[in-house]
Protein backbone atom coordinates (compact mmCIF):
# COMPACT_ATOMS: atom_id res chain seq x y z
CA UNK A 1 0.00 0.00 0.00
CA UNK A 2 1.01 3.62 -0.49
CA UNK A 3 0.47 6.39 1.72
CA UNK A 4 1.54 9.53 2.00
CA UNK A 5 2.58 11.38 5.26
CA UNK A 6 1.77 15.33 4.95
CA UNK A 7 3.24 17.73 7.87
CA UNK A 8 4.73 21.05 8.41
CA UNK A 9 8.40 20.17 9.19
CA UNK A 10 10.62 17.63 8.01
CA UNK A 11 13.46 18.05 10.89
CA UNK A 12 13.08 16.35 14.10
CA UNK A 13 12.65 19.23 16.29
CA UNK A 14 9.27 17.82 18.37
CA UNK A 15 6.91 14.90 19.00
CA UNK A 16 4.70 15.33 15.73
CA UNK A 17 7.85 15.05 13.60
CA UNK A 18 9.20 12.51 15.90
CA UNK A 19 6.30 10.31 15.96
CA UNK A 20 5.75 11.50 11.52
CA UNK A 21 9.24 9.73 10.86
CA UNK A 22 8.42 6.82 13.29
CA UNK A 23 5.22 5.79 11.85
CA UNK A 24 6.89 6.35 8.37
CA UNK A 25 9.90 3.89 9.18
CA UNK A 26 7.79 1.46 10.40
CA UNK A 27 5.48 1.16 7.57
CA UNK A 28 8.62 0.75 5.29
CA UNK A 29 9.32 -1.89 7.56
CA UNK A 30 6.84 -3.66 6.92
CA UNK A 31 7.07 -3.57 2.90
CA UNK A 32 5.14 -0.96 2.33
CA UNK A 33 5.90 2.57 0.17
CA UNK A 34 5.26 5.41 3.02
CA UNK A 35 6.56 8.72 2.19
CA UNK A 36 6.64 12.05 3.53
CA UNK A 37 5.84 15.84 1.82
CA UNK A 38 6.45 18.80 4.19
CA UNK A 39 7.96 22.79 4.23
CA UNK A 40 11.72 23.16 4.17
CA UNK A 41 11.61 25.47 7.39
CA UNK A 42 13.73 24.48 10.02
CA UNK A 43 12.15 25.41 13.53
CA UNK A 44 16.17 23.91 14.78
CA UNK A 45 19.51 23.55 12.82
CA UNK A 46 18.71 20.08 12.40
CA UNK A 47 18.91 18.04 9.02
CA UNK A 48 15.70 17.56 6.84
CA UNK A 49 14.32 14.27 6.79
CA UNK A 50 11.11 13.98 4.14
CA UNK A 51 10.78 12.63 0.64
CA UNK A 52 9.26 15.71 -1.20
CA UNK A 53 9.50 19.39 0.11
CA UNK A 54 8.36 22.64 -0.79
CA UNK A 55 8.84 26.67 0.18
CA UNK A 56 8.42 27.13 4.02
CA UNK A 57 10.24 30.10 6.09
CA UNK A 58 10.39 30.88 10.10
CA UNK A 59 11.62 33.92 9.18
CA UNK A 60 8.56 37.36 9.42
CA UNK A 61 7.09 35.81 6.41
CA UNK A 62 6.05 33.27 8.26
CA UNK A 63 2.22 34.84 9.30
CA UNK A 64 1.69 34.75 6.00
CA UNK A 65 2.48 31.54 4.64
CA UNK A 66 0.96 29.56 7.39
CA UNK A 67 -2.07 31.30 6.44
CA UNK A 68 -1.45 30.98 2.26
CA UNK A 69 1.14 28.85 1.01
CA UNK A 70 0.34 28.36 -2.85
CA UNK A 71 3.99 26.59 -3.40
CA UNK A 72 2.63 23.65 -0.93
CA UNK A 73 -0.48 23.59 -2.69
CA UNK A 74 1.34 22.64 -5.80
CA UNK A 75 4.32 20.68 -4.45
CA UNK A 76 1.70 18.02 -2.68
CA UNK A 77 -0.69 18.29 -6.30
CA UNK A 78 2.35 16.98 -8.08
CA UNK A 79 3.03 14.59 -5.55
CA UNK A 80 0.04 13.35 -5.43
CA UNK A 81 0.01 12.80 -9.26
CA UNK A 82 3.40 10.96 -9.47
CA UNK A 83 3.27 8.95 -5.91
CA UNK A 84 -0.36 8.15 -6.53
CA UNK A 85 -1.07 7.34 -3.00
CA UNK A 86 -3.68 4.75 -1.65
CA UNK A 87 -4.69 7.31 1.32
CA UNK A 88 -3.27 10.39 2.72
CA UNK A 89 -2.23 10.65 6.52
CA UNK A 90 -2.10 14.29 7.28
CA UNK A 91 -0.45 15.67 10.72
CA UNK A 92 0.54 19.24 10.99
CA UNK A 93 -0.16 21.59 8.39
CA UNK A 94 -1.37 24.95 9.79
CA UNK A 95 1.97 26.75 11.09
CA UNK A 96 3.18 26.13 7.36
CA UNK A 97 1.70 24.35 4.62
CA UNK A 98 -1.39 26.18 4.99
CA UNK A 99 -5.30 25.21 4.48
CA UNK A 100 -4.79 25.88 0.87
CA UNK A 101 -3.46 22.07 0.39
CA UNK A 102 -6.88 20.71 2.14
CA UNK A 103 -9.09 21.08 -1.73
CA UNK A 104 -5.65 18.65 -3.45
CA UNK A 105 -7.16 15.77 -1.09
CA UNK A 106 -10.88 16.28 -2.14
CA UNK A 107 -10.71 13.03 -4.09
CA UNK A 108 -8.56 11.24 -1.84
CA UNK A 109 -9.03 8.95 0.83
CA UNK A 110 -7.66 10.83 3.67
CA UNK A 111 -7.31 11.18 7.66
CA UNK A 112 -6.06 14.09 9.72
CA UNK A 113 -4.52 13.17 12.95
CA UNK A 114 -4.61 15.71 15.47
CA UNK A 115 -1.29 16.48 17.59
CA UNK A 116 -1.51 19.80 18.83
CA UNK A 117 -4.66 22.83 19.53
CA UNK A 118 -3.22 24.48 16.38
CA UNK A 119 -6.86 23.75 14.31
CA UNK A 120 -8.65 25.67 17.54
CA UNK A 121 -6.24 27.94 18.39
CA UNK A 122 -3.94 30.42 16.20
CA UNK A 123 -0.60 29.98 19.08
CA UNK A 124 -1.46 26.06 19.54
CA UNK A 125 -1.27 26.17 23.36
CA UNK A 126 -4.76 27.49 24.43
CA UNK A 127 -2.28 29.53 27.05
CA UNK A 128 -2.98 33.00 27.45
CA UNK A 129 0.71 35.65 27.69
CA UNK A 130 0.41 35.57 31.13
CA UNK A 131 0.27 31.87 32.08
CA UNK A 132 -3.10 30.95 32.40
CA UNK A 133 -4.84 28.64 30.36
CA UNK A 134 -7.24 30.08 27.46
CA UNK A 135 -10.67 28.98 27.47
CA UNK A 136 -12.15 31.38 24.62
CA UNK A 137 -13.23 30.32 21.11
CA UNK A 138 -10.68 31.48 18.56
CA UNK A 139 -11.62 34.95 17.05
CA UNK A 140 -11.43 38.44 18.22
CA UNK A 141 -10.21 37.86 21.78
CA UNK A 142 -7.28 36.12 19.66
CA UNK A 143 -5.74 39.86 19.51
CA UNK A 144 -3.72 39.42 22.47
CA UNK A 145 -2.01 36.55 22.03
CA UNK A 146 -0.58 37.19 18.49
CA UNK A 147 1.20 39.93 16.57
CA UNK A 148 -1.17 42.26 15.44
CA UNK A 149 -0.33 41.98 11.74
CA UNK A 150 -1.08 38.46 11.57
CA UNK A 151 -4.49 38.73 13.26
CA UNK A 152 -6.47 39.01 10.05
CA UNK A 153 -4.40 36.43 8.33
CA UNK A 154 -4.85 33.72 11.35
CA UNK A 155 -8.14 34.54 11.24
CA UNK A 156 -8.73 33.97 7.34
CA UNK A 157 -6.32 30.52 7.82
CA UNK A 158 -9.05 29.33 10.86
CA UNK A 159 -11.85 29.74 8.36
CA UNK A 160 -10.04 28.45 5.42
CA UNK A 161 -9.69 25.14 7.85
CA UNK A 162 -13.60 25.16 9.17
CA UNK A 163 -14.41 25.22 5.25
CA UNK A 164 -12.55 22.70 3.61
CA UNK A 165 -12.12 20.88 6.73
CA UNK A 166 -14.50 18.23 5.28
CA UNK A 167 -12.32 16.63 2.77
CA UNK A 168 -11.17 14.11 5.58
CA UNK A 169 -12.84 11.23 5.79
CA UNK A 170 -11.19 10.52 9.10
CA UNK A 171 -10.27 12.58 12.04
CA UNK A 172 -8.38 11.13 14.68
CA UNK A 173 -6.88 12.77 18.16
CA UNK A 174 -3.84 11.43 20.70
CA UNK A 175 -6.07 11.99 23.46
CA UNK A 176 -8.98 12.42 24.98
CA UNK A 177 -8.17 15.44 26.33
CA UNK A 178 -7.24 16.18 22.71
CA UNK A 179 -11.05 15.19 21.82
CA UNK A 180 -12.56 17.23 24.34
CA UNK A 181 -10.58 20.54 23.26
CA UNK A 182 -11.96 19.93 19.36
CA UNK A 183 -15.28 18.93 19.85
CA UNK A 184 -15.88 21.80 22.42
CA UNK A 185 -14.33 24.08 19.31
CA UNK A 186 -17.21 22.09 16.74
CA UNK A 187 -14.96 19.71 15.25
CA UNK A 188 -15.63 16.32 15.09
CA UNK A 189 -13.73 13.67 16.34
CA UNK A 190 -14.18 10.16 15.28
CA UNK A 191 -11.64 8.48 17.76
CA UNK A 192 -8.54 8.84 20.33
CA UNK A 193 -5.65 6.84 19.46
CA UNK A 194 -2.97 7.27 22.05
CA UNK A 195 0.59 7.75 20.56
CA UNK A 196 3.34 4.84 20.42
CA UNK A 197 7.05 4.90 21.24
CA UNK A 198 9.32 1.78 20.17
CA UNK A 199 10.01 -0.76 22.43
CA UNK A 200 12.92 0.26 24.63
CA UNK A 201 15.16 -2.27 26.14
CA UNK A 202 15.30 -2.18 30.55
CA UNK A 203 17.00 0.86 32.15
CA UNK A 204 19.91 0.69 33.56
CA UNK A 205 20.51 0.52 37.17
CA UNK A 206 19.95 3.99 38.86
CA UNK A 207 22.21 6.42 38.99
CA UNK A 208 24.25 6.59 41.94
CA UNK A 209 23.15 9.93 43.33
CA UNK A 210 19.68 10.68 43.13
CA UNK A 211 19.23 12.20 39.34
CA UNK A 212 16.43 13.51 37.60
CA UNK A 213 15.95 14.51 33.80
CA UNK A 214 14.38 16.47 31.67
CA UNK A 215 13.88 16.17 27.66
CA UNK A 216 12.02 18.30 25.24
CA UNK A 217 11.98 21.74 23.50
CA UNK A 218 13.58 24.68 25.55
CA UNK A 219 10.61 26.84 24.97
CA UNK A 220 8.85 28.53 27.65
CA UNK A 221 5.65 26.74 27.70
CA UNK A 222 7.58 23.55 28.65
CA UNK A 223 8.20 25.08 32.37
CA UNK A 224 11.86 24.81 32.49
CA UNK A 225 12.14 27.85 35.13
CA UNK A 226 9.43 26.06 37.33
CA UNK A 227 11.80 23.05 36.75
CA UNK A 228 15.07 25.15 37.72
CA UNK A 229 13.01 27.01 40.80
CA UNK A 230 12.20 23.21 42.00
CA UNK A 231 15.51 21.90 41.29
CA UNK A 232 17.01 24.26 43.86
CA UNK A 233 14.60 23.59 46.85
CA UNK A 234 15.17 19.85 45.94
CA UNK A 235 18.94 20.43 46.84
CA UNK A 236 18.04 22.44 49.66
CA UNK A 237 16.98 19.00 51.24
CA UNK A 238 19.19 16.17 48.64
CA UNK A 239 22.72 18.59 48.12
CA UNK A 240 23.99 15.85 45.94
CA UNK A 241 21.03 15.85 43.17
CA UNK A 242 21.51 16.54 40.02
CA UNK A 243 19.82 17.42 36.74
CA UNK A 244 19.90 16.46 33.17
CA UNK A 245 18.36 18.71 30.42
CA UNK A 246 18.13 17.54 26.84
CA UNK A 247 16.87 19.23 24.07
CA UNK A 248 17.28 22.42 22.20
CA UNK A 249 15.11 25.59 20.86
CA UNK A 250 14.85 29.27 21.88
CA UNK A 251 15.27 29.33 26.03
CA UNK A 252 18.51 27.22 25.42
CA UNK A 253 20.81 31.00 26.21
CA UNK A 254 17.79 32.20 28.83
CA UNK A 255 18.39 28.33 30.88
CA UNK A 256 22.04 29.01 30.93
CA UNK A 257 21.69 32.29 32.60
CA UNK A 258 19.21 31.34 35.09
CA UNK A 259 21.14 27.85 36.19
CA UNK A 260 23.92 30.43 36.98
CA UNK A 261 21.86 32.83 38.84
CA UNK A 262 19.92 30.16 41.09
CA UNK A 263 23.55 28.66 41.70
CA UNK A 264 22.80 25.48 40.12
CA UNK A 265 26.06 25.48 37.47
CA UNK A 266 27.78 22.31 38.29
CA UNK A 267 24.85 20.41 39.15
CA UNK A 268 22.86 21.13 36.35
CA UNK A 269 23.80 18.89 32.83
CA UNK A 270 22.57 20.25 29.34
CA UNK A 271 23.13 17.75 26.69
CA UNK A 272 21.35 19.70 23.90
CA UNK A 273 19.15 18.06 21.67
CA UNK A 274 20.00 14.48 21.14
CA UNK A 275 18.56 11.28 18.42
CA UNK A 276 16.42 8.78 20.63
CA UNK A 277 18.64 6.32 20.93
CA UNK A 278 21.01 8.17 22.59
CA UNK A 279 18.52 9.53 24.88
CA UNK A 280 17.67 6.19 26.03
CA UNK A 281 21.23 5.54 26.94
CA UNK A 282 22.06 8.94 29.22
CA UNK A 283 18.64 9.15 30.67
CA UNK A 284 17.78 5.90 31.58
CA UNK A 285 19.76 5.88 34.73
CA UNK A 286 17.90 8.92 36.23
CA UNK A 287 15.68 8.23 39.22
CA UNK A 288 12.58 10.22 37.97
CA UNK A 289 12.04 12.24 34.65
CA UNK A 290 10.19 15.35 34.99
CA UNK A 291 7.73 17.28 32.44
CA UNK A 292 6.90 20.60 34.30
CA UNK A 293 4.97 21.96 31.25
CA UNK A 294 2.95 25.25 31.96
CA UNK A 295 0.16 24.35 28.73
CA UNK A 296 -1.76 21.32 28.40
CA UNK A 297 0.33 18.87 26.82
CA UNK A 298 -2.08 17.53 24.09
CA UNK A 299 -0.36 13.72 24.67
CA UNK A 300 3.24 14.08 26.47
CA UNK A 301 5.84 11.82 24.24
CA UNK A 302 8.66 12.92 26.42
CA UNK A 303 6.51 10.84 29.40
CA UNK A 304 5.38 7.93 27.61
CA UNK A 305 9.13 7.00 26.36
CA UNK A 306 10.26 7.57 30.06
CA UNK A 307 7.75 5.39 31.21
CA UNK A 308 8.37 2.76 28.25
CA UNK A 309 12.35 3.05 29.47
CA UNK A 310 11.31 2.11 33.34
CA UNK A 311 11.49 5.56 34.54
CA UNK A 312 9.52 7.32 37.59
CA UNK A 313 7.74 10.11 36.06
CA UNK A 314 6.72 13.57 37.63
CA UNK A 315 4.24 15.89 35.31
CA UNK A 316 1.96 18.82 35.31
CA UNK A 317 -1.47 17.50 35.73
CA UNK A 318 -2.83 18.65 32.98
CA UNK A 319 -3.71 18.16 29.52
CA UNK A 320 -2.76 14.13 27.89
CA UNK A 321 -0.42 13.75 31.07
CA UNK A 322 -2.74 13.71 33.21
CA UNK A 323 -3.99 10.15 31.17
CA UNK A 324 -0.53 9.01 30.63
CA UNK A 325 0.72 8.91 33.93
CA UNK A 326 -1.13 7.21 36.84
CA UNK A 327 -0.30 9.61 40.22
CA UNK A 328 0.93 7.46 42.75
CA UNK A 329 1.61 4.53 41.02
CA UNK A 330 3.76 5.22 37.91
CA UNK A 331 4.77 8.63 39.50
CA UNK A 332 2.96 11.65 40.32
CA UNK A 333 0.89 14.64 39.05
CA UNK A 334 1.28 18.33 40.48
CA UNK A 335 -0.39 21.49 40.17
CA UNK A 336 1.32 22.99 36.88
CA UNK A 337 3.19 26.15 37.22
CA UNK A 338 4.32 25.42 41.41
CA UNK A 339 7.43 25.11 41.90
CA UNK A 340 6.96 24.14 45.13
CA UNK A 341 4.97 21.56 44.75
CA UNK A 342 7.06 19.97 41.64
CA UNK A 343 10.09 19.92 44.06
CA UNK A 344 7.51 18.28 46.85
CA UNK A 345 6.85 15.87 44.34
CA UNK A 346 10.18 15.15 43.11
CA UNK A 347 11.78 14.91 46.77
CA UNK A 348 9.15 12.08 47.25
CA UNK A 349 10.97 9.92 44.83
CA UNK A 350 14.65 11.27 45.04
CA UNK A 351 14.63 10.59 48.53
CA UNK A 352 13.33 6.63 48.34
CA UNK A 353 15.47 5.10 45.73
CA UNK A 354 13.08 1.53 45.87
CA UNK A 355 9.93 3.94 45.24
CA UNK A 356 12.06 5.15 42.32
CA UNK A 357 12.38 1.48 41.13
CA UNK A 358 8.91 0.97 42.18
CA UNK A 359 7.37 3.76 39.74
CA UNK A 360 9.79 2.75 36.85
CA UNK A 361 9.01 -1.04 37.10
CA UNK A 362 5.08 0.18 37.07
CA UNK A 363 5.40 2.72 34.06
CA UNK A 364 7.48 0.58 32.14
CA UNK A 365 4.30 -2.14 32.35
CA UNK A 366 1.73 0.82 31.55
CA UNK A 367 4.12 1.69 28.74
CA UNK A 368 4.12 -1.78 27.25
CA UNK A 369 0.70 -2.39 27.57
CA UNK A 370 -0.74 1.11 25.95
CA UNK A 371 2.22 3.00 24.40
CA UNK A 372 3.70 -0.10 22.14
CA UNK A 373 4.45 1.51 18.72
CA UNK A 374 3.58 -1.73 17.19
CA UNK A 375 -0.09 -1.78 18.57
CA UNK A 376 -0.41 2.27 17.31
CA UNK A 377 1.07 1.13 13.58
CA UNK A 378 -1.40 -1.87 13.58
CA UNK A 379 -4.72 0.55 14.20
CA UNK A 380 -3.71 3.06 11.72
CA UNK A 381 -2.80 0.26 9.23
CA UNK A 382 -6.60 -0.96 9.91
CA UNK A 383 -7.44 2.49 9.67
CA UNK A 384 -6.00 3.22 5.93
CA UNK A 385 -8.07 -0.07 5.36
CA UNK A 386 -10.94 1.25 5.83
CA UNK A 387 -10.48 4.37 4.31
CA UNK A 388 -8.89 2.81 0.65
CA UNK A 389 -12.54 0.38 0.83
CA UNK A 390 -14.92 3.19 1.37
CA UNK A 391 -18.39 3.58 -0.75
CA UNK A 392 -17.63 4.79 -3.99
CA UNK A 393 -13.35 4.84 -3.58
CA UNK A 394 -11.26 4.16 -6.92
CA UNK A 395 -9.01 2.59 -4.17
CA UNK A 396 -11.76 -0.51 -3.83
CA UNK A 397 -10.05 -2.10 -6.64
CA UNK A 398 -7.05 -1.87 -4.55
CA UNK A 399 -5.73 -5.38 -2.76
CA UNK A 400 -6.68 -5.85 0.72
CA UNK A 401 -4.33 -4.94 2.89
CA UNK A 402 -3.15 -7.51 6.08
CA UNK A 403 -1.61 -6.74 9.06
CA UNK A 404 1.84 -7.76 9.72
CA UNK A 405 2.62 -9.53 13.14
CA UNK A 406 5.65 -7.79 14.53
CA UNK A 407 8.50 -8.83 12.89
CA UNK A 408 7.13 -10.02 9.88
CA UNK A 409 6.70 -9.38 6.92
CA UNK A 410 3.44 -9.06 4.03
Amino acid sequence: MKVLFVNDYGTPSGGAEILTFALRDALRQRGHDARLLTTRARPLPLPLESDYSCFGTTSRMRGVVQSLNPWAARTLRRVLAAFDPDVVHVRMFLTQLSPLVLPELRDRPSLLHVETARSICPVGSKLLPDGRLCSAHYGWVCRGCVPAQDWPLLMMQMALWRRWRGVFDRIVANSHWTRRRLEDDGVPVDEVLWNGVPLAPPRAALARVPTLAFAGRLAPEKGLEVLLQAFRRVRETLPDARLVVAGDGPERDALAQRVVALGLDGHVERLGHLPRRELDARLGSAWVQVVPSLWEEPFGLVAAEAMMRGVAVVASDAGGLAEIVEDGRTGRLVRRGDPAALAEALLDVLSDRALAERMGRAGRARGLAHFDEERCVDRFVEIYEELAARPGSRQQEVSPLRLVPRGGRP
